[in-house]
């Protein structure tokens, strides 16, 4: 048999973003409308007819949950031409059906793209997430300090007072507790209602978001997409998987994780370079939503490369329809 084709990164690349930008414009025409579930099954429509045009293998390992669940980008669901090279596909079509229902910022368009066997295979269940940006030793924070610790280390190593530091956390009762001891700090907290890839994606750009570090648990395959992401981006990402019930710890095991206590690192998550493709589809403080002009759409959509570290910004209009 001849060997499957290798995974060319920058050939790939241009193609993914396409498949970030079909689902945004497919989502748009639900900005504000109210209605989630509209949202996101435009998304994910467009989304799968775009990845069916890409020349790959590609088995979606991180998608919209399992296959008696999601009728359509179902985790295992086989996409692209069946031609060119194995690939892993995580994807979030429509990351904030919430926030685009409502018209709130910060909802994107997420999918990555890396070789067959090299992103963690993570069960939809809850992940402890702990994120910093690059430029710090590791070990710098842990999942095992408790939330103060985790602030005071890093303003340690920042040279601050804690009181300079910026910590974004997912704005649920579960993590009452944490938000009152991150401010017991003195630390600032952004409270976001949705969306924690981009959550932890603003602390690799700490300087231009304001924010230091993410910390909370939130979907585990969020938790994939966002390793994804600082894998091209740079900075730490630690995630250690929770479960609720039995149930949960058969996925787990379904998706071939024995050692339920186990904390995975962002190269443990992603093991081998990886295409991260986001565009925008309400403003925020990452990308901008789509525009709307009288004949016109325009997006935004943020194009990385683990391989070269590469970050491409680029727009992209068409005709309204």
């Amino acid at each position: 048999m001849p060997d499957t084709p290798e995974f060319h990164d920058r050939m790939l690349s241009l193609g993914l973003a396409r498949v970030s930008e079909a689902a945004a414009l497919a989502s748009a025409r639900h900005v504000g409308r109210g209605d989630e579930k509209a949202a996101d099954q435009a998304a994910v429509n467009a989304m799968r007819n775009q990845l069916n045009m890409l020349d790959i293998q590609g088995v979606v390992v991180i998608g919209e949950g399992e296959r008696d669940e999601a009728p359509m980008l179902f985790i295992g669901e086989e996409v692209g031409t069946g031609g060119g090279p194995a690939v892993d596909i995580a994807l979030d079509p429509l990351e904030g059906t919430t926030l685009t229902a409502k018209d709130m910022p910060n909802a994107l368009t997420v999918i990555a793209m890396a070789p067959r066997g090299t992103l963690l295979h993570a069960p939809d269940v809850y992940m402890d997430k702990l994120a910093i940006g690059p430029g710090f030793p590791e070990g710098t924070v842990t999942l095992d300090m408790d939330p103060a610790e985790r602030v005071r280390a890093l303003a340690r190593a920042k040279g601050w007072p804690a009181e300079e530091i910026t910590v974004c956390i997912l704005e649920r009762p579960r993590h009452e507790e944490m938000i009152r001891e991150v401010r017991s700090t003195g630390a600032a907290i952004r409270l976001i209602t949705d969306g924690d890839v981009a959550g932890v994606m603003h602390v690799a750009e700490a300087e231009l978001t304001g924010i230091d570090m993410y910390m909370g648990s939130g979907g585990a395959p969020e938790g994939v997409l966002a390793a994804a992401a600082l894998k091209c981006m740079g900075g730490q990402i630690y995630g250690r998987l929770t479960f609720r019930n039995d149930d949960e710890r058969a996925r787990a095991a379904k998706a071939g994780i024995t050692d339920l206590d186990r904390i995975y690192s962002r190269d443990e998550m992603v093991t081998a370079d990886v295409i991260f493709s986001a565009t925008g589809v309400t403003d925020g403080s990452i990308l901008p939503g789509i525009r709307r002009e009288p004949d016109w759409l325009t997006t935004e959509t943020l194009l990385m490369r683990s391989k070269t570290g590469s970050v491409r910004r680029m727009s992209y209009r068409t005709p309204a329809r």
